[in-house]
């Protein structure tokens, strides 16, 4: 006979188990995936930028160079 086991309990106190119970799975997944992207960052690089704009106007600048030097090489061949 098989030995019927109790799983432990982990909540901590201060949640509230009753707000816990009415939630569903994969509610706003849809939304997040649609409307979000999401880039992890290496801590030295997150270090080297204090913010979200900082990071986006490096980007813009990198996109930029980049647009210009397939310009020089199209131009010079």
């Amino acid at each position: 006979m098989a030995k019927i086991t109790t799983p432990n309990d982990e909540l901590r106190p201060e949640y509230d188990e009753t707000s816990l119970k009415n939630g569903v799975r994969g509610k706003y997944a849809a939304q997040y995936a649609a409307g979000t992207n999401i880039v992890r960052l290496a801590p030295d690089v997150t270090a080297a930028f204090p913010n979200e704009e900082a990071v986006n106007e490096a980007l813009r600048f990198v996109l930029k160079v980049m647009d210009d030097a397939k310009r020089l090489a199209r131009h010079c061949d």
